[in-house]
């Protein structure tokens, strides 16, 4: 770990009460929307059945066997603040997926990284004060960022700069010893990088992700390519395929047998994964099937690890009844906008203007708005950059300066030019008509997944009622 260098003020550590932290070569990312959203969201949308009062005890012991506590330091506070589905005010959560492969579970899914804790994928999620919208910002693991310093469990690390976003939830681990510190510290630093005052944290690992997709009867993935990854073992074939909890969770993992191979390629296919396990849970219509609304509830739950805030369950009951016609035309995903390192090609820092997503999010605003009136017709183009489409491209232009005039295709949700490309209305980036994959207009990086596109398109299948 390195310490601040001498003279130099420390990176704000008070979320709003501080000045705009400073970023190591300016701002950073590459979007790494994982499949830990999936989980979060559909058991909030699922779980409000389990309130009958046979079942409360039974979850209610869950929900308290999966507590974390909270390490209280800078902008986090060291009271529990329970969420308050009733409030009136966004409710903001940081989303951590764990990459561990300790357990037979983990170890199932490919790789060698047994006693390795790594934060695989940080996202912020925030549901609006009237609960009607969702946003949902990632940040890349490999961006490069200052963050404060840190109290764990047992001992403090000083405040570091330049080092990887994921590095701040392994070294907090390795020295406290216990998710605790690795959740703690990373949630502080989030906060003095956004200005947001994010008070909870949600954490999944791997095993988690496969009872949730099992729990929920798998997912329908479009597959654009055969499938042959040695590092996973996932052999799929082109076209639709309906994964279990394992090829699902392994899909999201893949990455040199698919596209061009690069990180960030990837994280669009987990966002379109997320999406597709979303619609899956809502197409189940699981608010009129009691029991099987338990049981996904109960697995989603066991999946996760909450901070003290969330382990409430009338808090949780009543945050998801107030989502239960939550639609996913309302659901906004985000890349932090990134650019590649100077220092070292492999790894991003955040861009100038990446304070233009965290504002909107401070002052309770959608990410973007809709380039359709139609609800059906939007539910891809509201989720991207990991399996949607993002509302602000790489090169910087927000969702008012590109979006499109045209007229987005009602089935795939794109408009076509009259040489053929294909555009995407609230990136304006283009799309690939082989894989559906989204590309920035300027730099031609991967920004997300024509998800309606692959689907209708590529896959040739009906979209679900």
């Amino acid at each position: 770990m390195t310490s601040s260098p001498a003279g130099n003020k420390l990176p704000n550590i008070n979320g709003l009460r501080d000045s705009n932290p400073r970023h190591s070569l300016g701002y950073r990312v590459q979007h790494r929307a994982r499949t830990v959203i999936a989980s979060v969201v559909v058991a909030m949308l699922v779980f409000a059945g389990t309130a009958a009062a046979a079942t409360w005890l039974d979850v209610d012991s869950v929900v308290q066997h999966q507590k974390v506590n909270v390490i209280g330091q800078g902008s986090v506070s060291d009271e529990p603040t329970i969420i308050d589905p009733n409030s009136g005010k966004p409710i903001e959560i940081l989303l951590l997926g764990q990459d561990s492969r300790d357990g037979e579970g983990n170890q199932a899914i490919g790789g060698d990284m047994t006693g390795n804790h790594q934060a695989d994928t940080a996202m912020v999620l925030q549901i609006s004060a009237d609960r009607s919208s969702i946003n949902l910002v990632s940040i890349p693991r490999d961006s490069l960022v200052d963050v404060p310093q840190c109290t764990t469990s047992k001992g403090t690390i000083p405040a570091q700069y330049g080092v990887m976003f994921n590095s701040i939830f392994a070294g907090a681990y390795q020295t406290g010893g216990d998710l605790a510190s690795a959740a703690s510290c990373t949630l502080n630093a989030v906060n003095s990088l956004t200005g947001l005052n994010i008070q909870n944290f949600i954490v999944v690992d791997f095993a988690g992700l496969v009872k949730m997709i099992d729990a929920v009867g798998g997912v329908d993935i479009c597959v654009p390519q055969d499938i042959d990854d040695p590092y996973s073992t996932l052999q799929l074939s082109k076209g639709m395929q309906h994964l279990d909890g394992t090829q699902a969770t392994q899909y999201a993992r893949t990455r040199y047998t698919l596209g061009d191979g690069s990180d960030t390629a990837r994280t669009t296919r987990q966002q379109y994964l997320i999406k597709q396990l979303m619609s899956e849970a809502l197409s189940k219509n699981l608010f009129t099937d009691t029991a099987q609304l338990y049981q996904l509830a109960k697995s989603a739950l066991e999946s996760l690890n909450i901070s003290e805030g969330m382990a409430d369950t009338a808090a949780l009951v009543g945050l998801a009844m107030s989502l239960k016609n939550f639609s996913m035309s309302h659901l906004y995903t985000q890349t932090v906008p990134v650019v590649a390192a100077p220092s070292d090609p492999n790894r991003s820092v955040w861009a100038d203007n990446a304070d233009e997503v965290w504002a909107k999010m401070r002052e309770g605003k959608t990410l973007f708005e809709s380039t359709e009136t139609d609800t059906s017709a939007s539910d891809s183009d509201s989720t991207t950059d990991g399996g949607s489409t993002d509302s602000q491209g790489t090169d910087g232009n927000s969702s008012e300066q590109t979006q499109s005039t045209e007229t987005p295709d009602a089935t795939t949700g794109l408009i076509t030019r009259a040489d053929g490309t294909l555009i995407d209305p609230n990136t304006g980036g283009t799309v690939d008509p082989e894989d559906g994959s989204i590309h920035d207009a300027t730099t031609g990086q991967y920004i997300g997944i024509a998800d309606r596109y692959l689907n209708a398109t590529v896959c040739a299948v009906p979209a679900k009622n």
